[in-house]
């Protein structure tokens, strides 16, 4: 297993074996991330010969950038919000649709320290996977206020056990 100065060993070694799984099913994957800026797609490419899996991975942070890159419709984050199953699943279709990938992850949450309130809370995240021809499968986290870097790094996890589970 590579070492890696980023990555904890078993971060690492998730994205291992969802690349593994995914070869072995000829599948490809596709990332649309928000609030982990881009360290999906990042863990996934520190590991070598990752380039037969990975597609490309979206990182769209604002809400524009959700639009303009992965179609994601703007009446939908007015009337829900970028935090939300709806947004999170719409990243999910935007860059099943936008990439030549037959899996996709997406994820959109509250990593904090600030942007949290009683209704969305810091620590609220929501993790989607989709599978091409598929509908999509969200997934609700609340890791509570753990820390900006953690909350990153369990949304990490939790994006990498959805994706899996669709294989």
């Amino acid at each position: 297993m590579p070492g890696s100065v980023i990555f904890a060993p078993q971060l690492i070694q998730q994205a291992v074996d969802l690349l593994a799984a995914a070869r072995g099913k000829g599948v490809t994957i596709a990332t649309a991330e928000s609030c982990t800026g881009g360290l999906i797609a990042g863990l996934l490419t520190e590991i070598a010969g990752s380039s037969d899996v990975v597609d490309r991975g979206f990182v769209t942070y604002s809400n524009q950038a959700k639009e303009e890159m992965l179609g994601v419709p703007h009446d939908l984050l007015e009337s829900h919000g970028a935090v939300s199953e709806p947004v999170a699943a719409a990243m999910a279709a935007g860059a099943l649709t936008r990439s030549r990938a037959q899996l996709a992850v997406a994820v959109t949450g509250i990593a904090g320290p600030s942007g949290g309130s009683d209704e969305k809370p810091v620590g609220l995240v929501y993790v989607a996977a989709m599978r091409a021809g598929g509908e999509a499968v969200v997934e609700r986290h609340l890791f509570g206020n753990i820390g900006r870097t953690q909350v990153r790094f369990v949304t990490i996890e939790a994006a990498l056990e959805l994706a899996e589970s669709l294989l």
